[in-house]
């Protein structure tokens, strides 16, 4: 176990490693996420009226 001066050492080590994103690649991978939950919101939108049709015409037969 270190002690907490080494810790805190350490800790200021690690942390001196990280690489911020640039303001760029925010934007990017924004503006693709939103493009991407639109366009499966968009598919799931399209498989579930398909689902929802299939099982009404499905019921409607069978009650006929």
């Amino acid at each position: 176990m270190a002690n907490p001066v080494q810790f805190i050492n350490q800790v200021r080590a690690e942390a001196a490693k990280i690489v911020w994103p640039t303001r760029r690649e925010v934007v990017t991978t924004t503006i693709m996420v939103l493009i991407l939950a639109a366009l499966f919101s968009v598919v799931f939108s399209l498989v579930d009226l398909v689902i929802r049709l299939g099982i009404t015409e499905g019921l409607r037969l069978i009650s006929v």
